[in-house]
């Protein structure tokens, strides 16, 4: 299969629709070249017939591996397993995928979400969204996970200037006598830092299929 992927100079890792073009691309080339007097024309038609050949066997051989016994696409099946919290199967079926594109990428950032690694399940989602910008999903999920993390940035601040301004135990009260709460505040931010994250997570578990 590498052969017919240096046939097309393209990489094995190129998306359906990079090999598509670059096929076209060739293809075009080909078929103009071919009326070209002696040799020319002759190996412009052979290789017509090559890129032909390579083409389909990509394709063909593309769609066996991203389908199943059931007929379920890897996506979908990788979907699943996220849904029923199975991240280490789902993260070794992502390691097999030759081709990666948006969904890929998308499906990546829920495994690192659900491993709590933020930082990479958002470079993840700004690659899945670069590859299919008008894809609501990918932006939608984005937009709720900046949304998180920027609450609990203010928050984090916050309970930071609190610390500086008011210590219960300053002028010596005893450790173990608790501090009067105030307004009710704290817990306000903990319904709300709730219902963001419960967003999110609502979010990837019900949206992390195949469009």
């Amino acid at each position: 299969m590498r052969e017919h992927y240096e046939l097309l100079g393209i990489s094995e890792y190129a998306t359906d629709e990079e090999i598509t073009a670059r096929y076209e691309q060739l293809r075009d080339r080909c078929k103009e070249d071919r009326w070209l007097e002696g040799e020319a024309g002759n190996e412009a038609a052979r290789m017509l017939t090559k890129i032909e050949i390579a083409y389909k066997e990509i394709m063909t051989a593309r769609k066996e591996c991203n389908k199943n016994t059931e007929g379920k696409t890897s996506y979908e099946e990788i979907s699943e397993l996220l849904k029923a919290e199975k991240i280490e199967e789902a993260q070794a079926k992502l390691d097999a995928f030759n081709e990666r594109n948006a969904e890929w990428h998308y499906l990546q950032a829920v495994v690192y979400h659900k491993k709590n690694w933020t930082n990479d399940s958002k470079k993840q989602l700004e690659i899945a969204i670069q590859l299919d910008p008008d894809n609501l999903k990918y932006r939608s999920a984005y937009g709720k996970m900046n949304a998180k993390n920027e609450y609990q940035q203010q928050s984090a601040n916050s309970k930071e200037d609190k610390q500086q301004t008011y210590n219960p135990y300053a002028n010596g009260a005893p450790l173990d006598e608790e501090p009067q709460m105030g307004g009710g505040n704290v817990c306000s931010d903990c319904i709300s830092c709730c219902y963001t994250t419960l967003c999110i997570n609502c979010l990837f578990n019900c949206c992390c299929g195949c469009r």
